[in-house]
């Protein structure tokens, strides 16, 4: 069986094809027209197509049609000289792989053909696509997180979780809810940065009708709302001072008046308190209230950044492209052993919430079920290596993995550019601390004073005054 079919009515596209894939060891056949190939299909069929738009007959469109309503499981891969926005979407709607514009690059098509052959030929679990957990992690700091979900379950106690933006503490806090006595009551969570302080207390006490412009009727505020459950008070060290002092009062009491109201209103709450802040820091500053801190500081629970638990990144990015893939109604990827190396070494600032978008965004845009290095991207290029919770006193560490990752990139000849960026910081250093000296910067590097003044000019080396 050909496993790749070419459509292409133009004899030197073909030619080049012809050439490219018999040197990929990639089985083809190609055929000038659509009614060739549907009509080669009444005795077997491809395993990829790539087609052109506009040939003599049917066009690649009708054809993609016809073929997808038949045969959904084959990639077809678009290409067209007249490329333009309503073409292309109409292309993706209708099922193609990938679109490609001419002229292109022939290897680069190549390799999105063997993408196509290598999605196809990768099995989907279609149970995988089941339940998902509400929160996962095998490192041994999240390990520690879950033993403290599971002592909370009988324990009404407040929390307060301290971690990174984009760490994951709203699902940690779910989690104790979920497993406590109070889970089947409402779980309600509020940001204090994203909302203005002077609507803040109406948002956490409610208000009554009248209260102030623009209260046109009575409103229940998040404490009333999360009765007999659990309220999650997300960025704490951001609530303004004068309202913590009312908070304080609520959690010690566990009775308020709604904002312009005269009625005490009794609740019975488990608050979960978060932040990213140093909040002992904010309480030495006069930031934030001790006593409120003393009060929220119960049972304290660090949610670790990504970068310090990196052997859940494959378990995560599996868990982030199942979740699109169900949520999109879309064919599961998986991400090649590359990528996955690739991503342990990156630092990710935004956390599990930014690994979770880039692995929605590759579920929509990455061309085949199994993502590689070049299908990420751009902005993941400037993300700034990892460098671990000891990173300023283990150089070697530091250097292999930003080796690592130049070599998932493809790059070549490395060594001449390492070895120079290694010698100019050791000389440069050097000649700072003897403050320009260079025999005696020779001296203590260990090299002639011939050596050292080369070295200088080929290295591009400022002078130290």
């Amino acid at each position: 069986m050909n496993q790749v079919w070419v459509l292409d009515d133009d004899k030197s596209i073909r030619w080049v094809f012809e050439k490219a894939l018999t040197k990929a060891n990639i089985t083809f056949e190609c055929f000038s027209n659509t009614n060739e190939a549907i009509n080669k299909f009444n005795h077997e069929k491809p395993q990829v197509i790539i087609s052109d738009i506009r040939m003599p007959g049917e066009s690649g469109i009708e054809f993609l049609t016809k073929v997808k309503n038949k045969f959904p499981e084959i990639p077809i891969i678009i290409m067209t000289a007249y490329s333009d926005l309503d073409t292309a979407v109409s292309a993706f709607q209708k099922g193609a792989f990938e679109y490609i514009s001419k002229p292109f690059d022939i290897n680069k098509v190549v390799h999105i053909i063997e993408q196509a052959l290598e999605s196809i030929n990768k099995k989907i679990d279609d149970e995988v696509l089941g339940d998902l957990p509400e929160i996962i992690g095998q490192a041994k700091s999240m390990q520690d997180v879950f033993r403290a979900i599971g002592r909370l379950s009988q324990s009404n106690a407040m929390v307060l979780l301290n971690g990174e933006s984009g760490s994951g503490k709203e699902l940690v806090a779910k989690a104790i809810h979920k497993n406590s006595h109070r889970k089947n009551n409402a779980f309600i969570a509020i940001n204090a940065a994203a909302i203005p302080n002077d609507l803040l207390e109406a948002e956490l006490f409610g208000f009554e009708k009248g209260a102030f412009t623009g209260a046109n009727s009575q409103r229940k505020g998040k404490f009333e709302q999360a009765n007999q459950g659990t309220l999650f008070l997300d960025e704490i060290g951001d609530m303004p001072i004068d309202l913590q002092t009312r908070l304080l009062r609520v959690l010690s009491e566990g009775q308020f008046y709604r904002v312009g109201g005269q009625d005490l209103i009794t609740v019975d709450v488990r608050v979960i308190a978060a932040t990213h802040q140093d909040l002992e820091g904010l309480v030495k500053s006069g930031q934030f209230r001790e006593d409120l801190f003393h009060r929220l500081n119960v049972i304290r629970i660090k949610v670790p950044p990504l970068r310090e638990r990196v052997e859940d990144i494959p378990l995560l990015s599996q868990y982030f492209l199942t979740k699109s893939a169900k949520q999109l109604n879309v064919k599961l990827k998986s991400l090649s052993p590359e990528v996955i190396e690739y991503f342990k070494n990156l630092f990710w600032q935004g956390n599990v919430r930014q690994l979770e978008n880039i692995c929605h965004w590759l579920t929509v845009m990455a061309p085949g079920n199994v993502i590689n290095v070049s299908d990420l991207p751009a902005e993941l290029n400037s993300e700034p290596v990892s460098s671990g919770p000891e990173s300023s006193s283990n150089w070697r560490e530091n250097l292999g993995r930003e080796v690592s990752k130049i070599l998932l990139t493809g790059e070549i000849d490395i060594f001449k550019d390492y070895t120079n960026l290694f010698e100019k910081e050791l000389i440069s250093q050097t000649l700072k601390f003897t403050k320009g000296r260079k025999i005696e910067a020779a001296k203590l590097l260990g090299i002639g004073r011939n050596t050292i003044t080369r070295k200088i000019k080929e290295l591009e080396i400022k002078s130290i005054d």
